[in-house]
């Protein structure tokens, strides 16, 4: 919405939401407190913050004069009942179409932009629809459109501002219009893609399902070329330079993480059941099932290389963020890894450029130790401000997310502050490995031989 003001400065645009706190924080007037990090996003907040760009709670009023609504919550993976642990939970999505079915006046296009299962804009047509029929004839019709976004976080910016493509599914073609001219403000229309509303709500579950499952290939290769004596690097950079193939997406590592493509792979695994495709289905899983396994297979060869245990040992985390770039932990593949070796009795010193303390106590469901605990039988850990502090007295350093600071780090000063025998675990394949043999580390790659 913040790039869709910034490129249409003639188009008013209001984002709402029932949490107070979140929108004041859009509205700080310091564009680093925003509640999101993303670069590049606080420069286009603040050029359009109060121009075309809103934040605000007053969600009926924001919904009876607009033009076009853009359904965006939370649609995560049902914890109980019918579907539990695959299916989504689609309730703030209905629930949000019954305040638009209640509020909206005139003509209003709905566009669905959380990701969503194929044929849910079906039950929301019925809820407008509903609302149509109750209200005085012609004072309020609805069409719904489906415009899945394929933005990456860390680059999201970019990636809205020059697209691959827009896809926008419906079956009314003036909305279908409407909306593919405001994309037209900036974007080539050969890459804004029209199709039916089926076909653009499949079409978000399967770009993750496809890209998830390349990281999963990519990771299962690692393994075999840790066991073969093979390099995963050259292997990928040998398959990538197949143009069938393409290069991305074959960087080996902890696994994917994130809000979308687990929840969206079991929320594929569901609907192949529903339409009776168990071995659809079973397909689709075992991409879930690989990523776990990765995690795992980290924490144990972290504990094994340890001399078999990590009790009372201090170890340096360096970054906790599902990917560089970004704030966001959901589903970060260092929580899984953090979870083992808290289990195995470690004292983990977390540093992550941009994932706050509160959320990753939250993430690992237990508070940071107290200053002066020390080392405790069972595991503990705590924030470190810096990569100094978090590798100060440590067993071994674990770098779990690719941030590029970590690419550049000083081997000599920090092995120096770490007990020896010492490690470093390279989960991401970003470091100097040679520099730190050099410093005196023993170092394990991920998918080196």
């Amino acid at each position: 919405m913040a790039v869709i003001a910034d490129r249409c400065p003639g188009i008013q645009v209001t984002l709402v939401d029932l949490n107070a706190a979140r929108i004041a924080a859009w509205n700080d007037p310091n564009l680093s407190r925003l509640p999101v990090y993303e670069p590049g996003l606080a420069d286009v907040v603040g050029r359009c913050r109060g121009r075309n760009l809103h934040f605000t709670t007053e969600v009926d009023g924001a919904i009876a004069s607009a033009d076009m609504v853009f359904l965006s919550v939370n649609t995560p993976t049902k914890t109980r009942g019918l579907g539990a642990g695959q299916a989504s939970d689609l309730r703030w999505i209905e629930a949000s179409a019954r305040q638009v079915a209640a509020q909206a006046t005139g003509h209003t296009i709905v566009v669905e932009k959380s990701t969503l299962p194929v044929r849910t804009a079906e039950t929301i047509k019925e809820i407008l629809g509903a609302s149509q029929a109750l209200g005085t004839e012609g004072s309020k019709s609805f069409s719904v459109l489906s415009n899945p976004e394929f933005l990456a976080e860390g680059t999201a910016i970019t990636d809205l501002e020059n697209p691959d493509r827009v896809l926008i599914g419906g079956e009314d073609p003036d909305a279908i219009n409407a909306l593919a001219e405001i994309y037209g403000h900036w974007v080539n229309p050969e890459r804004i893609l029209r199709t039916n509303l089926w076909s653009s709500e499949l079409s978000k579950l399967t770009a993750n399902a496809f890209l998830a499952q390349r990281i999963s290939s990519i990771n299962a290769i690692a393994a075999l070329c840790e066991a073969t004596g093979a390099d995963v690097k050259e292997v990928a950079r040998a398959i990538g330079a197949d143009s069938r193939l393409g290069s991305k997406f074959l960087s080996a590592g902890p696994g994917f993480g994130g809000s979308c493509f687990r929840k969206d792979i079991l929320n594929l695994v569901y609907l192949c059941r529903h339409y009776g495709l168990e071995e659809a289905a079973h397909y689709w899983e075992q991409v879930v099932d690989f990523n776990s396994w990765q995690q795992q297979r980290i924490a144990r060869l972290v504990v094994r290389k340890l001399f078999g245990t990590v009790s009372g040992k201090r170890l340096a985390v360096l970054g906790f963020a599902f990917k560089a770039d970004t704030n966001d932990t959901r589903e970060s593949p260092a929580i899984g890894i953090c979870h083992d070796l808290l289990e195995e009795g470690a004292h983990l010193a977390i540093h992550d450029p941009k994932a706050a303390p509160q959320q990753i106590a939250t993430d690992l469901a237990c508070p940071p130790s107290s200053p002066g605990q020390g080392l405790a039988e069972l595991g503990s850990w705590d924030v470190a401000t810096d990569v100094r502090e978090a590798v100060e007295g440590a067993d071994a350093v674990i770098v779990l997310t690719e941030w590029s600071q970590f690419r550049r780090l000083d081997w000599n000063s920090l092995a120096s502050r770490m007990r020896r025998p010492a490690w470093l675990f390279d989960v991401r394949a970003i470091t100097d490995a040679e520099a730190a043999r050099a410093a005196g580390l023993k170092v394990w790659r991920v998918g080196e031989g």
